[in-house]
């Protein structure tokens, strides 16, 4: 999801695209695909033939038909309920209609709108082929180049988050109009051979009705999130959809939970709600910026999406990429899925996605799962790590944990030789072990520890 390098940087925004109005009502018109629940409308329901609406008893609100802010408005003002018994389920029963429930058949009506694997070898290219064949003159002619990437963007982005701001492109430093045309952004998983597709047999859901409750003793998503080690109570957002804590693994309410969409444990599956931009910045590249408004600490940014290949498939690309000083290379090897043989079982490459680093990180990636039941393959989700100024830039740690890189880094340096140059020596020793080509670090940082790899 992210690329770039660094932090300090700040670089206005220009204004003039589309509001977020208006990026709203046009991604919302893209994403028409199913939702988790298929409820009728008030005008799919009305017929001469309707037996009429009983009348609520004492003994009907024994049991209570609770609505909330998720349901659908069409359904409230047909005053369909749940109830089995309700005249409307007993005509569609008559006519021969099976008669569902989300409650009890939610798992069984999941399945069937489960959304499809998506594998590597069908990421689209076709556009970013239609853009190489013509001639830079009309690919800058009405600034169509920054247009259609942007426009590809919300496309690839509307069903996932469709009411996320829309991405800027913004370039202050040269003639250059996009990042490359290979540059794919997505909120994917694009699964490489070998890897599995998402396990939904044995992905777990709460009984919960409406949004669940953070005290709750009964809700089975609060239970799975304390068996990663989460001690806190209730679960791992507060009802503002912060991070109260970035150490542990997050488990969201999923596809297979009773709880309604406004649920406080649902963040990263709603997509990112604040603005950023694609800007260009002077020395590294393209990079992810904040927007004109400040993005407070432990707020959700977007994935770090792209290929998830297996570690043998992972081997021989980081091989190749050593080879010319890049790799978006990202083991999925976080503290609990450590199984002592050392090497993680899946790896995502965002070569074709974007990256993002700083040795003075303002974010913190963080492994997600929501409808995923195989531990092994979290969501790599990207939060801020302390509050983010306007237009500074979005970065995060290349080596994981900085409190472990400077412990790295001591051990290092007492072993080395003062009078050798630290570049040099760090060039020498990745050539030396792999064939790789040595990229100095370019973020500024005052920390900066003048390499992008441990």
């Amino acid at each position: 999801m992210l690329n770039g390098h660094r932090h300090e940087s700040k670089i206005p925004i220009p204004s003039g695209r589309l509001t977020r109005s208006q990026a709203t009502s046009e991604a919302s018109s893209v994403a028409s695909g199913p939702r988790r629940s298929a409820r009728l409308t008030s005008g799919s329901a009305s017929s001469s033939a309707e037996p009429p609406e009983l009348a609520l008893t004492r003994a009907r609100r024994a049991q209570p038909y609770i609505r909330t802010p998720s349901d659908d408005p069409h359904v409230a003002a047909s005053s369909i309920s749940r109830h089995t018994n309700d005249p409307f389920m007993k005509a569609f029963q008559a006519a021969g209609f099976e008669s569902i429930s989300w409650q009890t058949d939610r798992k069984r009506i999941a399945s069937a709108f489960a959304p499809p694997m998506q594998l590597a070898r069908d990421i689209p290219h076709e556009l970013h082929d239609r853009l190489n064949n013509l001639s830079l003159g009309a690919r800058l002619a009405g600034n169509m180049q920054v247009l259609v990437f942007e426009a590809e963007i919300r496309a690839n982005t509307a069903q996932d988050e469709p009411t996320a701001p829309p991405i800027q492109i913004v370039n202050e430093v040269d003639d250059e109009p996009t990042p490359p045309l290979e540059f794919y952004y997505s909120n994917q998983m694009w699964h490489g051979e070998g890897v599995p597709p998402p396990d939904l047999e044995s992905l777990q859901g709460c009984d919960c009705v409406g949004p669940c409750d953070p005290t709750s003793k009964t809700c089975a998503c609060i239970k799975r999130q304390r068996e990663r080690d989460w001690d806190r109570g209730g679960f791992i957002y507060d009802r503002k959809g912060k991070l109260r804590a970035t150490e542990y693994p997050i488990l969201e309410c999923n596809m297979h939970c009773g709880c309604s969409e406004d649920c406080m444990n649902r963040v990263v599956q709603h997509g990112r709600q604040v603005d950023i931009a694609i800007c260009k910045t002077p020395n590294k590249g393209w990079g992810i910026f904040a927007g004109p408004k400040k993005i407070p600490a432990y707020t959700y940014l977007g994935l770090y999406a792209g290929e998830i290949l297996t570690h043998e498939e992972s081997e021989v690309r980081g091989e190749l990429y050593n080879k010319f000083g890049r790799t978006y290379l990202f083991g999925i090897d976080f503290w609990h899925l450590k199984d002592g043989t050392g090497d993680p079982k899946y790896c995502i490459d965002a070569y074709h996605a974007g990256n993002n680093h700083s040795c003075d990180p303002n974010c913190v990636i963080v492994a997600c799962y929501v409808n995923e039941g195989n531990i092994d393959k979290p969501f790599l989700t990207i939060f801020t790590s302390r509050d983010v100024e306007p237009y500074e830039e979005l970065c995060f740690s290349y080596t994981g944990d900085t409190a472990d890189d400077e412990e790295e880094e001591e051990e290092e340096d007492d072993d080395e030789d003062e009078d050798d140059d630290e570049d040099e020596d760090d060039a020498e020793k990745a050539k030396r072990r792999s064939d790789a080509v040595f990229v100095k670090c370019q973020c500024g940082a005052p920390n900066c520890k003048g390499k992008m790899w441990k």
